[in-house]
């Protein structure tokens, strides 16, 4: 993986060029959007009286949430996520729970950067939408929640 480093210091952004799926035991797919690969640390407000004797408002930190992540890609006949996706349909949710990885690629196919997501499972899956008067390439979208993601690469 070349750093991408200029004389001064400064590195190149990351390009993503696509996307991998991975999951543990088996499974993978090519995305071309990703979207959710992150946390959040809700806010909580606490009024108090400063030693002055003035009520001030504390912000502190509250309950960590993670994002639902998002993948697009075009339709293709790989039925891998659907088939995921049947095992919570028919009320096997911890059979579908697994770890699974986030992989961006450049254009030359490297691995630069990846995302490790524990006791992940598919909560949504959208089917294209279909117009016969259309070319666009279909897309199906799947949501995979979480217990907790990490970037380790």
């Amino acid at each position: 993986m070349s750093t991408g480093m200029y004389d001064d210091g400064a590195m190149d952004p990351l390009v993503g060029f696509n996307f991998g799926l991975e999951l543990e035991g088996g499974g993978t797919g090519y995305f071309t959007e990703v979207g959710g690969l992150g946390s959040e640390t809700e806010v909580s407000e606490h009024a108090v009286i400063s030693e002055t004797g003035q009520q001030i408002i504390r912000k502190v930190p509250g309950r960590l949430k993670w994002g639902d992540i998002s993948l697009k890609r075009g339709i293709t006949d790989a039925m891998d996520i659907w088939e995921w996706r049947k095992k919570v349909e028919d009320g096997d949710v911890a059979g579908a729970r697994t770890n699974i990885s986030i992989v961006m690629f450049d254009q030359a196919g490297e691995e630069v950067a990846r995302w490790n997501a524990m006791n992940a499972w598919p909560s949504k899956i959208d089917g294209p939408s279909l117009s016969a008067s259309s070319n666009d390439i279909v897309i199906e979208e799947l949501t995979i929640v979480h217990d907790y993601i990490e970037r380790v690469a």
